[in-house]
């Protein structure tokens, strides 16, 4: 596949997250709730996070922004749902490591739809709208940890 059928592809992957985001909403009292906010971009996101016995059980988000930071909370919440704690820490850092130029190629996990993304990272300003949910993530779970 060309570098443009591939551009194409994951601008279409970004879009349908955006357009049609899975896990929007948010859950009830025995989750954790993370608010954290863009302030150069504006973007926000309200992540609820419910984890139990080491294992992120159910993952939602509230929020509003640009397509990046809002398809990547899509993303995300379905990528760590089902999975223990360890191993939605550890995507967390191979999607940092992917934002920032860093080679992934040789990772455990199947990133899906995940990989839309690693474009975002030839642009330095949008890096943070992407990685906004997964900062959320990463605080949630050591909130839950604190409990």
């Amino acid at each position: 596949m060309s570098f443009n059928n591939l551009d194409t592809l994951y601008r279409q992957v970004i879009m349908d997250h955006y357009k049609n985001p899975r896990n929007r909403g948010t859950l009830a009292d025995e989750s954790v709730t993370i608010d954290m906010n863009n302030p150069t971009c504006g973007d926000r996101i309200e992540l609820h996070l419910q984890v139990e016995d080491g294992t992120v059980k159910e993952a939602k988000f509230e929020g509003e922004g640009c397509s990046i930071s809002m398809s990547s909370a899509s993303m995300m919440t379905q990528a760590v749902k089902g999975k223990n704690v360890e191993d939605a820490l550890e995507m967390s850092s191979i999607f940092s490591k992917m934002m920032l130029g860093e080679d992934v190629e040789d990772v455990d996990f199947d990133l899906g739809d995940i990989e839309a993304l690693q474009g975002v990272s030839k642009f330095p300003a949008r890096i943070k709208c992407a990685t906004l949910a997964w900062k959320a993530m990463e605080k949630a779970v050591a909130a839950d940890e604190e409990e």
